[in-house]
């Protein structure tokens, strides 16, 4: 088998388990929608930071290979990638639902092959070649009529419902397409440094994200306890303080009014969809081109709906498998396509 059709193949398949690890991550909001975007935001990423502890230990040796500035990109794809992201992500949700969000966030994989031919030295067309637009441009259309056909039959039912209020709807879009911007410079940055850094572990690369995510986390953590403490005052016999979720209604911290589900929730996808999901796209980053490995974020999306329609205890309509089909049929003629590097930078003066 060719080298370039095996790394097509990993590649694709990582991409497609990162893929079905990070559509965990559009179900906590909703079955934790009493708990404040922030505090999802924070125990994620705290859970992410601690399982990263041992496993930082076990891998010591090469966590000391990196620089300075290997850790600082670190914390600039944690910062943007992890915590801004999903604040952004958890928010948009709990404002819109889900199937505005889970729309927005579908259609990464269109900016991201976009933004991805459009950038870039002359020394990064060489390395990571582009996908000529008109080879491209079948599969972003295929993929965006999917992500329309979805997202019309959920904004559809949202309406029937009566559950649309439009200054909390466009708040949730606006943080929704905040979330969209946070993973498009994402994938590109982190895909970057992997395919500059190929001596580098993508499970290396995956803990230290989670080093430099935790003091992030245990910062973000406190600020929320403090604001608590400062906005509601601590009880007369040192009751946990409390954040106002709403007209009426306090969440006690640290752990909310579902301690054990949240806190089992929070390491669920800390495990699966933050450490196991990076170090898969990690993976997945090492053998793709961006503008290929962007689309294969839709599967991110399929996973999202699919979870939902889980909770829901509901089939899907007509619409939306035709969407879905769509989406996938754009996905087989992304992996089709091989990126090449423009002949104009094949022999740099």
């Amino acid at each position: 088998m060719p080298q370039h059709r095996h790394a097509l193949i990993t590649g694709t398949l990582y991409a497609l388990a990162a893929g079905l690890m990070w559509g965990l991550v559009f179900i906590a909001p909703t079955m934790l929608a009493e708990y404040p975007a922030a505090l999802l935001v924070v125990g994620r990423y705290l859970a992410f930071g601690l399982i990263a502890l041992p496993l930082a230990w076990l891998d010591r040796a090469r966590l000391t290979e990196l620089a300075r500035a290997d850790w600082l990109q670190a914390l600039k794809l944690s910062a943007v990638g992890n915590l801004l992201y999903y604040l952004c992500l958890a928010a948009a949700i709990q404002l819109a639902g889900g199937p505005l969000p889970t729309m927005l966030i579908g259609t990464l994989p269109v900016v991201i092959a976009i933004s991805s031919n459009l950038r870039g030295s002359a020394a990064v067309r060489l390395r990571d070649g582009r996908l000529p637009w008109v080879r491209l441009a079948p599969s972003l259309l295929l993929m965006a009529a999917g992500i329309a056909c979805v997202n019309q039959a959920e904004l559809h039912v949202l309406q029937q419902s009566g559950a649309i209020d439009l200054e909390r709807y466009a708040l949730g879009a606006l943080l929704a397409v905040g979330a969209v911007a946070c993973w498009t410079w994402y994938p590109i940055r982190n895909a970057d440094w992997l395919r500059a850094h190929k001596e580098r572990s993508p499970s290396t690369w995956a803990t230290a994200q989670g080093l430099a995510t935790l003091p992030l986390a245990l910062l973000g953590y406190a600020l929320l306890w403090g604001w608590a403490a400062l906005g509601s005052g601590a009880g007369a016999n040192g009751d946990s303080a409390a954040v106002s979720v709403g007209a009426g209604t306090a969440l006690v911290m640290p752990f909310g009014p579902r301690p054990w589900v949240f806190i089992a929730l929070m390491l669920a996808i800390g495990l699966f969809a933050s450490w196991l999901g990076t170090l898969c796209w990690n993976k997945a980053s090492q053998r793709l081109a961006p503008a290929l490995a962007g689309q294969l974020i839709v599967f991110e999306t399929l996973a999202a709906l699919t979870y939902a329609y889980l909770l829901r205890g509901t089939w899907p309509s007509a619409s939306t498998l035709a969407g879905a089909a769509l989406l996938v049929a754009g996905v087989g003629w992304a992996l089709r396509q091989w990126p090449r590097a423009p002949a104009a930078d094949a022999h740099p003066r």
